[in-house]
């Protein structure tokens, strides 16, 4: 295990770091068994599997441990890591509630830009990272550190801001500029940031006869993908920095040429939000 906290905590001090886990820690208490059953259908329907049995997993920048929960539910043996103490902490408060016996989940502080570390962790049938290597401020590195973790035979599950050019500039502004705030501040600049968008959807719900579906922040059919309530799911956005993206191109290039191949893509639509690619690694 490689105890990055200190560097953790000394980012976050000079204004160069979200505190991504303080935000997952209060997303725990509003976590139940229907938030559990999306994010293992959301595994389910990009993995494209039924079960994860007698597969092993790791969960690149684990944040609440969701998803690693989820995969261990699908009946993998579960690796977790997150460069953020208090992502590890919920990550093990999850085990502890939900599995705390349980064998196939083990849990560690680590960087994904720590390649002894990485190399340290061996090789996995799913190597997953959701939303997290874009985060790390140095995400090409990040993204080349995680292909010795994929197996051969195996595939890559990852997550990236899609890159929207002038738009995607103004956000990493906003982002940089919440965290050099001081603290006080915080909460009336997200406020800020986000009102004329919430203005618009509040709107819009009201129009469109779905102002119940906007209260509970749940798109039809299902539960917020993310787990989060509107607020926190705003505070991770306005202060999520470090903030890289990508274009769908770009990273499908960097991949083909490491020589993996494309079995599944989700871009449309996103807007801010992340492209996802599953990608596999011939045997």
């Amino acid at each position: 295990m490689t105890n990055q906290s200190g560097s953790h905590d000394a980012e976050v001090k000079r204004g160069h770091r979200f505190e991504f886990g303080k935000n997952w820690t209060r997303f725990l208490n509003t976590l139940n068994d229907e938030k559990i059953a999306a994010a293992e259908r959301t595994l389910r329907t990009m993995l494209a599997v039924e079960t994860l049995a007698g597969k092993s997993f790791i969960d690149i920048g684990s944040g609440s441990g969701l998803s690693s929960l989820a995969a261990h539910r699908l009946g993998a043996t579960v690796t977790s890591f997150d460069f953020d103490p208090h992502s590890v902490a919920c990550t093990r408060e999850l085990k502890r509630r939900y599995c705390a016996e349980s064998g196939r989940w083990t849990i560690a502080e680590g960087s994904a830009l720590d390649s002894r570390y990485l190399n340290s962790l061996g090789a996995f049938d799913v190597v997953y990272s959701w939303g997290v290597l874009h985060h790390t401020g140095q995400m090409w590195a990040a993204l080349e550190n995680v292909l010795p973790l994929v197996a051969p035979g195996g595939v890559l599950y990852v997550a990236i801001y899609n890159d929207q050019g002038s738009r995607s500039v103004r956000w990493r502004w906003i982002k940089k500029t919440y965290n050099r705030l001081p603290r006080f501040l915080r909460t009336p600049y997200t406020v800020a940031v986000i009102a004329p968008g919430e203005i618009k959807n509040v709107t819009l719900s009201i129009l469109r006869g779905h102002f119940s579906r906007y209260l509970s922040y749940a798109p039809a059919g299902g539960v917020n993908p993310r787990g989060m309530t509107r607020w926190r799911d705003a505070l991770d956005w306005v202060g999520g920095y470090p903030f890289e993206v990508a274009t769908p191109e770009a990273i499908f290039d960097f991949y083909r040429k490491h020589g993996f191949v494309l079995q599944r893509l989700h871009c449309g639509g996103v807007g801010d939000g992340c492209n996802e690619f599953v990608f596999a690694k011939p045997n």
